[in-house]
């Protein structure tokens, strides 16, 4: 008797049975699949697989409810809603990549299910089929990127750029006007300017980076043109008759992110032996840029512009142009969730904010969770809109979204050329090393290094944004052992001082002639950044809940007064006797960044302190003070980290950070450390402070030792009445929770915590 393996005889089986075996496609991997349909509702539309380099369609046959629920999971939603067939959402082009799809409903991709095979069909496009999916997005899925969503031909139709032809055009930084070039398959064209329209020209400047665009003077481009056509040693009179120079049409609707969406022919039909821009020139854009890259003269202009800016902001992004979408309802800033958010809405907020369309549409908090309120979801926007109040757009309490699912963006930005201007050297790792700069030292553009002397965090957050590197993680004085350039030993900027909002270095204050302490050498400033930073925020609501009043003996109070969590005037009081009155809180402090919160220092440094017997990984962790309502300090207190843990994290989140028995010290993505009321030193002592009405404000990392994605959140404040015996808080908010402009300077921060003029 033959014996025949199992695989053998099941196939035979099939055969006598009169059935062919239902065959997986094979594939060295997941295959890429789109849905082709209305651009506002990127959840539905006809369905198209990617395979062997070419977008293709899936036929109708057998096809059912679990294999859309299987597409759509793949495609980043949390289930179908429905399919459609009879080619609903139009027909497809090119193959018809699958047919008779049978899936069991638990494929974690189409590919996975069984068919007749790649290409394997009787079908016709007119049996295309289609998916309509539930527009929440699934956990997993991170965001919605131009380059994925981009076809064949939009891969092969890769950059744009604007070919300046005025010599006041040459000059300007950056580049707003001039001939539209577009990069077709390695090669750069230009694009004939018959049809063009002030659509097409949105689209360009929102790809450059620009919100808005104006019209050209088309007469005086057009005499310029002729001109160099009229001069028989132009090159550019040879190149044009090539169809090889030409895009020959471009057509679009003004709300595409990529020029490649548009409506693209490079050449003119088929088989006639046409030119592609007869009797005409190429087609010119004028840009607008946005007011972070250009300064703005009039004054009122500016403060109309900000007003409106204001009623949107990016937070937590670690370039400029990107960040968690926040808006104002109510004087009160609350995120977007990510429902149905797209490119397009994304788009609306970009331009809304002075950047050009959205590269990246990101989901799932994908930037750090907000805090407050959710205000919108389900944003719906055509992508012509001004603002983002101006689209479609539920309240975000109505369909149970959190934080978890708040929207970020990353938008098209200008090229400044800033990035050529400065780099890292000597460093272990592309992300760090002594930082050299290029800046012009009598008219000749030279490198050299920067003077570190009072370099710090902020300093280093800006070299790291512009060199496209992320967040700082330390900023370094003492770089003896990195090795920068030989050539670029000296030093060519000294007194840096940034506030953390610029795009350079070389915006930031600095000295005019070059003066460094300790000149060249061992102390040039360094730098090590990271792609993700914490970011940790109080809990307003707990404070205010928490708050009383103890008169607490002061023979309670050594170890305290020892750490110097008492007023000076506790220093002439006849110890032990008397008292201390305290007003004491809870606090809890979450971090909702993308990176956990490590102490600077290593635990071979912490400080041991008998006393409380405990050892400090940062000295002071947080301050705590009283302050009259014009901002004086009536007092003060401060926190030292003793020791930094997650007391709690949610639910599926493990906790990695615990003090016992010197164990490492932080607090984990997505936790929270609790500092209960009746431990030391977690008060304010207010025993030479009169009844009145007060402010109480917490700072959490005062002094920005540890590197976060957004400072603006560190500040508590709550209103605070006093009556001389009962003390209540209200009002409690992170600092920018109701200010329209909280965007305050380090340097204004600090003048009004010290009460300086």
């Amino acid at each position: 008797m033959t014996w025949l393996p199992p695989a053998t005889c099941y196939l035979f089986l099939l055969l006598l049975l009169g059935q062919a075996p239902s065959s997986r496609p094979q594939s060295s991997g997941s295959k890429k699949l789109r849905l082709v349909g209305p651009a506002n509702r990127p959840e539905e539309g006809r369905l198209e697989v990617l395979h062997q380099g070419q977008w293709g369609t899936v036929c109708d046959d057998d096809f059912a409810l679990q294999e859309a629920t299987v597409a759509c999971r793949q495609l980043g939603f949390e289930s179908a809603l429905t399919w459609a067939h009879s080619a609903k959402y139009g027909q497809g082009e090119g193959p018809i990549w699958l047919d008779n799809v049978r899936c069991l409903g638990t494929e974690e991709t189409l590919d996975q299910c069984g068919s007749n095979g790649w290409g394997v069909s009787d079908c016709r496009h007119s049996e295309d089929v289609g998916v309509v999916c539930h527009p929440q997005r699934h956990r997993g899925y991170h965001s919605e990127k131009v380059s994925n969503a981009l076809g064949p031909q939009g891969r092969r139709l890769e950059e744009v750029r604007l070919k300046p032809i005025l010599a006041s055009a040459k000059r300007h930084s950056p580049v707003t006007e001039g001939a539209v070039e577009v990069r077709y398959e390695g090669h750069w064209r230009q694009v004939c300017d018959q049809g063009w329209t002030m659509n097409n020209s949105r689209v360009v400047c929102g790809m450059l980076g620009f919100p808005s665009q104006v019209p050209v003077n088309s007469h005086y481009y057009r005499k310029v043109w002729s001109l160099k056509m009229k001069d028989p040693k132009s090159r550019l009179n040879s190149l044009t008759k090539k169809n090889s120079f030409w895009i020959h049409r471009v057509d679009c609707l003004g709300t595409e992110p990529h020029l490649a969406k548009c409506q693209v022919q490079v050449a003119p039909g088929r088989g006639k032996l046409r030119p592609a821009c007869p009797g005409g020139m190429h087609a010119v854009v004028s840009c607008v840029a946005g007011p972070h890259f250009h300064p703005q003269k009039p004054k009122s202009r500016r403060k109309e512009s900000r007003t409106e800016e204001l009623k949107v902001r990016l937070r937590s992004g670690a370039q400029v142009g990107e960040g968690r979408v926040e808006v104002l309802r109510n004087r009160q800033w609350g995120t977007v969730c990510d429902h149905r958010w797209n490119l397009i809405s994304a788009s609306v907020v970009c331009r809304q904010l002075g950047f050009g369309s959205a590269r990246e549409a990101l989901f799932g908090a994908q930037l750090g969770q907000g805090l407050g309120p959710i205000h919108l979801s389900e944003v719906r926007c055509r992508g012509y809109e001004r603002t983002l109040s101006d689209c479609l757009a539920l309240e975000g309490s109505q369909n149970g979204c959190q934080h978890a699912n708040d929207a970020a963006v990353r938008c098209n930005i200008p090229d400044m050329g800033f990035q050529k201007q400065v780099r890292l050297a000597g460093g272990r790792n592309p992300e760090e090393g002594v930082v050299e700069v290029q800046v012009e030292v009598n008219g000749v553009s030279r490198w050299g290094t920067v003077c570190s002397d009072h370099w710090g965090l902020m300093e280093a957050m800006v070299t790291c944004r512009q060199l496209g590197l992320g967040y700082a993680n330390f900023a370094i004085k003492d770089t003896w052992y990195w090795q920068g350039t030989p050539e670029a030993k000296e030093v060519v900027m000294s007194g840096v001082r940034c506030s953390g909002t610029e795009l350079a270095l070389q915006q930031c204050q600095r000295h005019g002639p070059v003066h460094c302490s300790h000149g060249p050498g061992r102390f040039s400033a360094g730098v090590a950044c990271m792609s993700t930073a914490p970011d940790l925020v109080m809990n307003a609501q707990l404070v205010q809940e928490t708050a009383y009043l103890e008169d607490r003996p002061l023979s309670m109070l050594y170890c305290a007064h020892e750490e110097n969590c008492l007023s000076k005037s506790a220093d002439h009081m006849d110890w032990p006797y008397g008292h201390r009155r305290l007003l004491r809180f809870s606090s809890q402090i979450y971090n909702l960044g993308r990176a956990d919160f490590r102490p600077k220092a290593g635990r071979h440094s912490w400080i041991w302190h008998q006393c409380h017997r405990h050892y400090h990984s940062i000295e002071v962790f947080t301050h705590y003070d009283l302050l009259t309502l014009n901002g004086s300090k009536v007092a003060e207190g401060h926190k030292a980290s003793f020791c930094l843990e997650d007391t709690n994290c949610p639910t599926g989140v493990q906790r990695r950070y615990a003090c016992a028995n010197f164990g490492e010290q932080g607090v984990s993505v997505g936790c929270w450390d609790t500092y209960r009321h009746d431990i030391d030193c977690q008060w304010v002592d207010i025993t030479d402070v009169g009844p009145g009405d007060y402010i109480f404000q917490v700072v959490v990392n005062p002094t920005n030792d540890v590197a976060e994605s957004d400072f603006s959140n560190n500040m508590l404040r709550c209103r605070c009445k006093y009556d001389g015996q009962r003390v209540w808080l209200h009002n409690c908010h992170t600092g920018d929770s109701y200010r329209p402009n909280a965007e305050l300077s380090l340097e204004q921060e600090q003048r009004l915590r010290n009460n300086l003029i």
